[in-house]
């Protein structure tokens, strides 16, 4: 018997391992813009910093992801040590040597490199604890995750305006310390596989996707998503500084969204038996463009606050659906390179939406950038509503 398969409710300590990875995502993504400009970089480049981390990081994930289903590779678990530990490294180092632009640049980069090669292993990590019988609820566990981005994002947005923008690297060994100390406690062994399946898993990316055709064109779709998601959430200080608003008023709308994502991530589970995941990943994007709709239209703070209600099935809904909806579409070899390329949708959109929307807020403002982003928004919710699949 693994450790996964014990009678424990392990929900709780996912929970807290979500809690602290989506921290993480808080203060490197959502305050990335304010520390960045803090340390005289422009909007391009910061654009730069966080689409070279994605792309890198968009290369790396099916590597990594392939090696992980190979009957030799470390556990899930200890690959996610590693990488925790090597981010951990690069935030100290950023404490030290952040009056340097290229090695602000090169750390903070690495820093959101490492953050989302984990993402993708992670939710790997969850599904393979629920396969192998193990007792979670994955999406209270993410939900819990949000509320602790809330949590962070609110506290952090008034610890900025307070204290300046070098709290930022302090918060993230602060909160990468906390993740891997819980994660190494996390009761989880690898279950070897059979020979048939150790040759499957290590198929090419264009056999995997031959496999899974209609999968190819959904991972389309889903990077318009992200490109949207980024484009708003990457540069949400200039949004909000275009309202009138500051750092305080970032961390209120972040904590918001993040508030907001809560009672479907708790009642997912719920709702998927009740109707098929594969229809609610269908309907995610409409919300996206919804809610870059009304941030566009949105003429005061108060009613870009109102906004964040869409967060509640765009975000929330696309992120613990597509975990179930990959779950349940491929074999049980390719489980973890099928969650790595849809992670790899989340990075991508990151790597040209933060070089779009870089380059359309410092040529052409905000506007023409919200702009955009509802229509890369409603492109993908149309080949999402396409091509994706029905489930059982």
């Amino acid at each position: 018997m693994t450790p996964a398969k014990t009678q424990h409710n392990l929900t709780l300590h996912f929970a807290l391992i979500e809690a602290f990875f989506w921290m993480q995502f808080a203060v490197l993504g959502g305050f990335a813009s304010i520390y960045l400009l803090a340390k005289g970089f422009s909007n391009t480049q910061i654009g730069m910093v966080i689409a070279s981390a994605g792309a890198i990081s968009a290369l790396l994930q099916p590597i990594v992801a392939t090696y992980a289903d190979r009957p030799s590779s470390p556990s899930i678990k200890r690959i996610l040590l590693v990488a925790g530990s090597l981010l951990l490294l690069a935030g100290a180092l950023l404490i030290f040597f952040d009056r340097y632009i290229p090695a602000t640049a090169l750390l903070y980069g690495g820093c959101i490199t490492l953050l989302h090669l984990q993402n993708p292993l992670l939710n790997s990590l969850g599904m393979e604890t629920l396969n192998q019988g193990g007792h979670l609820n994955f999406g209270i566990a993410r939900g819990i995750g949000s509320l602790a981005y809330a949590v962070i994002a609110y506290a952090l947005g008034i610890l900025v305006a307070a204290r300046g923008s070098d709290v930022i690297p302090v918060s993230i060994v602060a909160v990468f310390a906390c993740f891997l100390a819980v994660l190494s406690c996390f009761p989880f062994c690898k279950v070897p596989k059979d020979a048939a399946d150790a040759r499957a898993a290590a198929q090419s990316p264009a056999a995997f996707l031959r496999r899974y055709p209609r999968f190819g064109i959904v991972l389309i779709g889903s990077i318009l998503i992200y490109i949207n998601h980024m484009m708003v959430n990457s540069f949400t200080y200039q949004i909000v500084e275009s309202k009138g608003g500051s750092s305080t008023e970032t961390g209120i709308v972040m904590a918001l969204a993040a508030v907001l994502e809560l009672p479907t991530m708790f009642l997912f589970g719920a709702m998927v038996r009740r109707v098929r995941c594969d229809i609610w990943f269908r309907i995610s994007g409409a919300f996206f463009f919804l809610k870059t709709l009304g941030m566009l239209l949105a003429p005061s703070i108060p009613l870009l606050y109102a906004s964040q209600v869409f967060q509640m099935f765009g975000f929330a809904l696309i992120t613990v659906s597509s975990v179930y909806y990959v779950n349940a579409i491929m074999e049980p070899q390719d489980a973890i390179k099928g969650q790595a390329y849809m992670t790899i949708t989340n990075t991508l959109g990151a790597v040209i939406g933060s070089l779009l929307a870089g380059r359309l807020i410092d040529q052409s403002g905000i506007t023409v950038m919200l702009i955009w982003a509802c229509a890369i928004a409603f492109a993908g919710t149309g080949i999402m509503l396409v091509a994706t699949e029905a489930t059982k």
